[in-house]
């Protein structure tokens, strides 16, 4: 007999609700609570709870998955990039049971969030500390705002889920977004 799979887990931990970058990620945990309510025929801008189980559930036992989205903003000093969105899932057995900004990460070493710039560098950084204080790092994905937003909101409005993995993937071919597995981390 299958048992109901759930996106987030009964009692979901939120680490640093307090954070500067916690408004950012209050949407996603609202779409993820709207989905939870719902059948497995609603969809929530192109996204449905059974493509976000199906996807949790080829996870490792216990992962992290991390999202790093950069903005820009035209000031005095010119174009400047910004840390909109930073946040870490901690994944066990196929349910996120918490959920932290980078900002809970300073505390272990990670360089404070408005000093973090899109790049490799500390793209591997983040990885590095999300793993030692998290999980292992099954996924990262790193992008700009507008890709963000555009992969996030893309679909039909709330009528049909959309193949989610094959627009990021396509994105990350023209890129347009960084899709790293913790595998290829040093």
């Amino acid at each position: 007999m299958k048992t109901e799979q759930h996106v987030l887990a009964e009692e979901l931990i939120v680490v640093d609700g307090d954070s500067s970058l916690w408004q950012a990620v209050r949407p996603l945990l609202d779409g993820a609570l709207r989905l939870e309510q719902h059948d497995n025929i609603y969809s929530w801008h192109g996204w449905s709870k059974q493509q976000i189980d199906t996807f949790l559930a080829s996870l490792p036992p216990h992962c992290s998955l991390i999202v790093g989205v950069w903005g820009t903003e035209v000031g005095t000093a010119g174009e400047q990039e910004y840390l909109a969105l930073g946040c870490v899932c901690e994944v066990v057995e196929g349910e996120v049971c918490s959920v932290r900004t980078f900002e809970a990460l300073e505390a272990a070493g990670l360089k404070a969030v408005k000093h973090l710039k899109p790049g490799f560098e500390d793209a591997f950084e983040i990885m590095r500390v999300a793993r030692t204080q998290v999980a292992s790092v099954a996924w990262a994905l790193f992008t700009d705002k507008a890709t963000w937003d555009e992969w996030l909101f893309a679909g039909n409005g709330d009528k049909v889920a959309i193949d989610k993995g094959e627009l990021l993937a396509s994105f990350a071919r023209k890129g347009r977004c960084v899709l790293l597995s913790g595998r290829v981390e040093h």
